[in-house]
């Protein structure tokens, strides 16, 4: 599972690198008013719309694994003091 965790944070940054280029790129070219850079390329929004999902992916699927293993830190935390309570007696 922690595998899987250091391959999605990987991936998660090298998701990040384009998005970071073409979401400010994509806002510049629509807002400038030159829309014909738009339309000659057609393949921007869709590469745009993946890169997103990955990232949206990634980045829940980083967060629940941080959120699972908090839970089950404290979980054992609460055994092992529980464990300790009960031999002390």
């Amino acid at each position: 599972m922690k595998e899987w965790a250091q391959r999605a944070r990987k991936w998660h940054r090298w998701f990040a690198l384009p998005m970071f280029i073409l979401v400010p790129g994509a806002a510049v070219l629509k807002l400038s008013g030159n829309g014909s850079v738009m339309n000659d390329v057609p393949v921007f929004d869709a590469v745009q719309s993946v890169l997103l999902l990955l990232l949206v992916l990634t980045g829940g699927y980083l967060y629940t694994f941080r959120v699972v293993n908090r839970r089950k830190r404290m979980r054992r935390s609460a055994a092992a003091i529980e464990a300790g309570s009960q031999s002390s007696v």
